[in-house]
């Protein structure tokens, strides 16, 4: 039975950590984002929380482009390490060991191990509480399609996807977990 606390709870997690690259005056920079969401289809639009303290921030704010990029599980500890290491203290893709290449549209680092990536045109910045809401045109789609179905469905042999826990744990989405298909069928 719910009861009424005294404290805040935070109950977003498990959940995807978004990976947020930018490239701005010749530096590149990457984070992780555990607050991020798709907000439209059409046209395809996406959003993620970045506080104003992050180095990526303002790098994010002044380029007006950054790209999404989604990592497997093999790839959990370098998601932990962007998340919690500063790039104004050091360049968190050489400590990763993380290749990319700029993406065609914005310039933005395509991570290499990435499964999906965005690149996004700022199109629109609100604050939040302590958090900035950064919006997105999706101007570029990538896609591993090895790590797919034809159906567009991850193929879970191919691909574990991470969830964060919270407290630097991880869990993860595969082919051994248990599926329920509850699909509703109109009349």
């Amino acid at each position: 039975m719910l009861k009424a606390i005294a404290h805040k709870i935070m109950h977003c997690y498990p959940g995807m950590v978004a990976i947020v690259t930018v490239s701005h005056n010749g530096e590149d920079n990457v984070m992780a984002a555990g607050w991020h969401s798709y907000i439209s289809f059409t046209p395809p639009i996406y959003g993620v929380a970045i506080g104003p303290e992050r180095h990526t921030y303002q790098l994010v704010k002044n380029e007006g482009t950054f790209a999404i990029n989604f990592l497997p599980l093999e790839k959990a500890k370098f998601i932990q390490e962007v998340g919690t290491l500063s790039g104004a203290d050091l360049n968190k893709f050489k400590k990763g060991y993380m290749s990319y290449n700029p993406g065609p549209h914005t310039g933005n680092p395509i991570l290499d191990d990435a499964y999906v990536a965005y690149e996004c045109k700022t199109i629109d910045c609100n604050s939040y509480g302590d958090h900035d809401w950064f919006v997105g045109d999706i101007v570029q789609f990538h896609m591993d399609k090895a790590k797919f179905l034809d159906n567009g469905l991850p193929n879970f042999e191919n691909l574990s996807i991470p969830l964060y826990l919270g407290r630097s744990l991880y869990t993860s989405v595969e082919e051994n977990s248990r599926f329920e298909n509850h699909r509703v069928q109109k009349e």
